[in-house]
């Protein structure tokens, strides 16, 4: 249970005021159709975290235990350090592919988006610390979908109110301690 909350709130927490937020205000403003909208970000969540789920978990397994402390825990320092970094949209994201549909744009532009993201690498790093693949994709699935539905069905109205500065800042203070604390060695690394 552990990997599937720390999972949700840290991806809840770092993607808000992401690119691929961005990306889902945009869509909803150029389409004003949310349901294939949140549906599309859905599908490509799980297919871009699967993916970073299963090269975190294999990097769990090639290295030992005391190498794959340091890089996990140097990782969540890095990603702490990350995102205190603004994301701005990709000028490639904001090229929708009307021939293919709302939900298949959408779909298409998250998993580009999502390819290299904060969110992604942390999804790598979160399956490598838990043992628990299955609940670290569907944390950090989940936090995506509670970071961006409100961007679809709200738009930029609820984006503008939300202080990004203070967000970010908590969000690389919880890689900041989870970095520490594998570090330290403290807890369970499996």
């Amino acid at each position: 249970m552990e990997a599937f909350l720390v999972s949700t709130g840290i991806v809840a927490l770092g993607e808000m005021g992401d690119k691929t937020q961005l990306l889902a205000l945009l869509l909803a403003a150029k389409f004003r159709r949310p349901v294939p909208i949140v549906l599309g970000i859905l599908v490509a969540t799980l297919v871009n975290h699967a993916l970073a789920g299963v090269v975190g978990d294999w990097i769990a397994r090639a290295l030992g235990p005391d190498t794959l402390r340091w890089v996990i825990g140097l990782s969540f320092l890095a990603m702490a350090a990350w995102m205190l970094v603004p994301d701005q949209i990709d000028d490639a994201a904001e090229g929708g592919m009307p021939r293919l549909g709302v939900f298949g744009t959408t779909v298409l532009a998250f998993f580009l988006a999502e390819m290299g993201d904060k969110t992604q690498i942390a999804t790598v790093a979160l399956a490598a610390r838990y043992a628990d693949l299955a609940a670290v994709v569907a944390g950090t699935t989940l936090g995506m979908m509670i970071a961006n539905v409100p961007a679809v069905l709200l738009g930029d109205v609820a984006a503008k109110k939300v202080p990004m500065r203070l967000v970010h800042g908590i969000a690389a203070a919880i890689f900041a301690v989870l970095g520490v604390l594998t570090l330290m060695n403290v807890g369970r690394l499996f």
